[in-house]
């Protein structure tokens, strides 16, 4: 059985208030376990897309693969800053919780997202990655360096442009992740929870879109293993736009735009 989509709205709001009255440690313990599950979802979408030489077919494997991540963080309840830019909001357009504990919310999610994702990039450039422990690289570390610097490097290449393509791909990516998540909260089985995740998921994943969290993963790694992309480059021509590309597309997209299609429908919003 599934919610109405009104219910949907409700329930968002309601995790987001329920996220709101988090304590700081609970946030970077929750957000820690969130990015090393995308984390893990960017690793297993490498090695499986390695050696695939059709553009197409390769994308269609990361992107099917890439929703581990996520599907473990909605089912057990951890924290993705890119969910919050919306569900925090969604509560305080529902009177639910106030402005302030969302950006305190974001700050501590953010920060237990990026060393999550680092923690889970240093396992896989000394692990799988390489031979051994060693300097050489396995097929899978070089294939690893290869996106890091395809994530980066082209958007310095053309400057202003560049920034813009990386926050406009944030913005598509983010809308598509929390459709994903009012998905998830539209079924009240496992089985439709994971599919509600698992294909607009997919698509961002397949169709090239940019996602902040999961860079936290995929360019640090590179520039672990020798990648030509320093922190600096990754902050200022990815992580940067990419973010708030990310933050409109949750925040305005999904966040704004389902609460005023459903405001007058909302049992928690007084009537205006």
């Amino acid at each position: 059985m599934a919610h109405k989509p009104v219910e949907i709205v409700e329930l968002a709001g309601d995790a987001g208030k329920y996220k709101g009255n988090l304590t700081p440690g609970n946030w970077l313990i929750r957000s820690f376990m969130a990015g090393l599950f995308i984390a893990v979802g960017g690793a297993l979408a490498t090695v499986c897309s390695t050696g695939t030489t059709i553009p197409g077919i390769k994308s269609l494997i990361a992107g099917a693969v890439f929703p581990v991540g996520l599907i473990a963080i909605v089912i057990t309840g951890m924290s993705l800053f890119t969910g919050d830019t919306m569900l925090i909001p969604m509560a305080v357009f529902q009177k639910k919780t106030t402005w302030g504990k969302v950006f305190n919310g974001w700050l501590w999610v953010y920060i237990g997202n990026f060393i999550g994702s680092l923690f889970w990039a240093y396992i896989m450039a000394v692990g799988p990655f390489c031979k051994g422990g060693g300097s050489e690289l396995t097929i899978f570390g070089q294939s690893a360096i290869a996106i890091s610097e395809a994530k980066t490097l082209p958007y310095m290449t053309v400057g202003g442009m560049g920034l813009w393509s990386a926050f406009m791909k944030g913005i598509a990516c983010n809308l598509l992740v929390n459709v994903a998540i009012l998905l998830a909260l539209s079924s009240k089985s496992m089985v439709g929870k994971f599919f509600g995740i698992w294909f607009p998921i997919m698509a961002f994943v397949s169709s090239g879109f940019e996602h902040c969290v999961a860079n936290m993963y995929f360019i640090p790694v590179g520039i672990m293993m020798g990648a030509n992309v320093s922190w600096g480059q990754f902050i200022q021509w990815n992580l940067i736009p990419v973010t708030l590309g990310n933050i409109v597309g949750g925040f305005v997209f999904i966040g704004a735009v389902y609460f005023w299609s459903f405001k007058k429908e909302l049992s928690t919003v007084a009537q205006t």
